[in-house]
């Protein structure tokens, strides 16, 4: 079925529509369910059981105590988005030279109510994640179950209903609804949903709408999960029955040629959206612009910040930007994220031997230099975000794919794309191993900077400075073999 124009209008009441894609970097997900239910991935999620939940989005959302935002200032060249919302006005709260508006924070946690400083990163959760799911947030997401889902889901008493935090994203909050097992589905119903409530939101209300048209357009084309409810403060998508992918995993031969496969389809779609290749440094030269203007008032929060600014990150994206001038890559319809939270191993399906995977979230999906995309997934070859201690992620550098692995999946990409070229094959692969590692330049500076404002706003559990001094320390080893 195609989805009709009509679809499009109600998701959001807008002024005015760019037809940009979403340029906030994900907020990576990890999903791990606390209470032991099945779970999906996103971008970036992470399962304590052997199984996960999906998401489509990612960028990713970790559980609680986030903040839910629209700062302003990453709209300046963006139309103003106009949101019914109900409930009183949002409190505004000014970070520096970011605007947020500041709702009912989710899960309690240490931070919350903390009169040390007004830095948001969430140093205080040593002793791990939070696992219980607030009153506030549980009578939400029922009334949005019982609002947007028809069936049982209009009949059953809150008392019944079940939710579990979906842990380990960067950006949003994501929990597992379901209905009681003794209840039963009278329709076409599901049995269980995911609630994604939107984190901190860098880039504005408007590519919220962007990035739902797209989940919308995917999900009609069976290309990702359904969409099932959409409101101001997140939305309600399928939960597809799957196997956490591990990091280890993107290794394997069989795993990697499938996830080059399904990439090679992901850029010979056609979508309705900008076809310039804006969003990359678009996105980086926001970001720097934020990040040069923030005030950390933490000391171990200073002096990592500092260390940083040491970089001369201005001059370093100037070069940056002009190496990749220098690099050819095709335009195409990219994914932007993918990494194994965003790869779904299906359980229920009867699947061929090499049809297994879905992609998912496609918070950051964009038309975008296809580089990108390659570089992007051979640097998530190095970062586990399962890891359950503080920081809350570990990094392994010497996992980053050899030349070998990337010849492999490189040649898996192009035997799905059958594409008739003269030129010689061995050449082309060569092009394409300068290409993505190039590239993958740009995925350490644009997930730097986006740690580094993270580590100001956001009060999800992960150690976004470390991240940051990680993703920039990766940078300037991966420059010295690739400029």
């Amino acid at each position: 079925m195609r989805l009709r124009p009509s679809s499009y209008v109600w998701l959001f009441r807008l002024s005015s529509f760019t037809g940009e894609l979403p340029a906030s970097p994900s907020c990576r997900f990890r999903p791990t369910l606390r209470s032991g239910l099945p779970l999906l991935f996103a971008r970036k999620f992470t399962m304590q059981s052997g199984r996960n939940v999906t998401s489509s989005s990612g960028s990713s959302s970790r559980e609680d105590c986030a903040l839910q935002t629209e700062p302003e200032l990453f709209c300046n060249n963006i139309p103003a988005v106009t949101v019914e919302e109900a409930g009183p006005p949002a409190e505004k709260t000014r970070v520096g030279s970011l605007v947020v508006h500041e709702r009912n924070l989710r899960t309690p946690s240490p931070l919350c109510g903390a009169n040390c400083d007004d830095d948001s990163e969430a140093e205080s959760f040593r002793d791990g994640r939070t696992e219980e799911v607030d009153r506030d947030t549980k009578g939400r997401a029922f009334a949005w179950c019982r609002d947007f889902l028809s069936g049982p889901w209009k009949t059953i008493q809150e008392e019944d209903f079940q939710i579990s935090i979906v842990s380990g994203g960067l950006s949003n909050l994501l929990y597992l609804c379901s209905l009681p097992d003794h209840v039963p589905c009278e329709g076409e119903e599901p049995h269980q949903v995911l609630l994604r409530i939107y984190g901190a939101i860098l880039q504005g209300v408007d590519s919220l709408v962007l990035e739902s048209v797209m989940f919308a357009i995917l999900a009609e084309r069976t290309l990702g999960p359904k969409l099932y409810g959409i409101f101001p403060d997140g939305r309600l998508e399928q939960y597809l029955p799957n196997t956490r992918m591990r990091t280890d995993q993107l290794s394997d031969p069989a795993v990697s040629a499938e996830i080059a496969t399904k990439l090679a389809r992901f850029h010979d779609m056609v979508m309705p959206f900008n076809k310039e290749p804006k969003w990359l440094f678009g996105t980086i030269d926001k970001y720097m612009d934020q990040v040069m203007k923030l005030k950390f008032v933490r000391e171990a929060h200073v002096k990592k910040y500092n260390k940083l600014m040491k970089f001369n990150l201005p001059a370093e994206l100037e070069s940056l930007r002009a190496l990749l001038a220098a690099t050819p890559s095709p335009v195409v319809f990219c994914h932007n994220d993918v990494q194994e939270g965003n790869i779904l191993i299906l359980d229920d399906r009867e699947q061929t031997p090499t049809d297994k995977l879905m992609l998912i979230d496609f918070e950051y999906s964009s038309y975008n230099y296809r580089g990108f995309d390659f570089g992007n997934h051979f640097c998530e070859w190095m970062y586990n975000y399962t890891y359950d201690q503080w920081p809350f992620y570990k990094a392994t550098p010497e996992d980053y794919p050899t030349r070998e692995q990337q010849l492999h999946f490189i040649r898996s990409y192009l035997a799905e794309q059958r594409t008739n070229s003269t030129m010689d094959q061995k050449q082309i692969e060569e092009d394409m191993i300068i290409e993505a590692n190039r590239y993958a330049l740009a995925s350490h500076f644009l997930w730097g900077l986006w740690s580094i404002i993270q580590a100001k706003i956001s009060k999800i559990e992960f150690g976004y400075m470390d991240y940051a001094q990680c993703r920039f320390d990766a940078y300037f080893k991966q420059k010295k073999l690739f400029s």
